[in-house]
């Protein structure tokens, strides 16, 4: 099994269109894609330029549950993302940046953390584009300001192995800690010092 590297993003379940809105500002401006309409919980309805398992029917979430999209994203090119491009394809563009995907987007309208706080799961595909992920500053940046951006409470950069997880953003605040350590021995810990509730 290959390395599976992401990027955790909580925030209340308020903002998730607002989010899902802004993810959807990092799609490739060029891509064809069917539009892809959601029902979120509540009965908001937004429409994003990907697919969920590579189709385009309506996916309907409003009883909750767990929502899963393919998405490519545009990132600003730092020198990772360079090395990547000339390996892997495709060239920086005019704007100076990258297209990369697939990155899957698993949101989980109540977190595995938190009941009270959606998560939007953003992982890379293959063991390479996980391997830039934990490279890329630019990578790093694109995902601490879509949280600050959501009004997210916390981004984790987690790798799925074991290791310790890295928390990007905490409460408004870009951060560098890491869950376990010193600060927080374990991820109960790091909910702790959440807003205690997530309406």
């Amino acid at each position: 099994m290959g390395l599976i590297y992401g990027y955790d993003i909580y925030l209340h379940p308020r903002n998730v269109a607002g989010a899902l809105a802004r993810l959807a500002d990092l799609a490739p401006p060029d891509r064809v894609v069917k539009p892809l309409e959601i029902t979120l919980p509540g009965g908001d309805r937004i429409v994003l330029p990907f697919t969920s398992h590579f189709e385009s029917e309506p996916v309907d979430c409003s009883a909750g549950g767990t929502l899963e999209l393919d998405t490519s994203l545009m990132f600003d090119a730092d020198d990772s993302l360079r090395e990547y491009a000339r390996t892997i394809g495709p060239e920086p563009g005019a704007d100076g940046r990258l297209q990369i995907g697939y990155i899957y987007a698993t949101i989980r309208f109540d977190s595995l953390l938190h009941p009270g706080y959606t998560s939007v799961e953003c992982w890379a595909a293959t063991s390479r584009m996980s391997r830039l992920f934990a490279r890329s500053t630019s990578i790093r940046k694109v995902f601490t300001d879509l949280t600050a951006d959501s009004g997210g409470v916390c981004c984790l950069f987690d790798t799925g192995d074991g290791a310790p997880q890295q928390v990007c953003w905490l409460n408004g605040e870009p951060t560098s800690e890491v869950v376990p350590g010193r600060r927080f021995p374990d991820l109960q810990a790091l909910v702790a010092t959440w807003p205690h509730s997530g309406q």
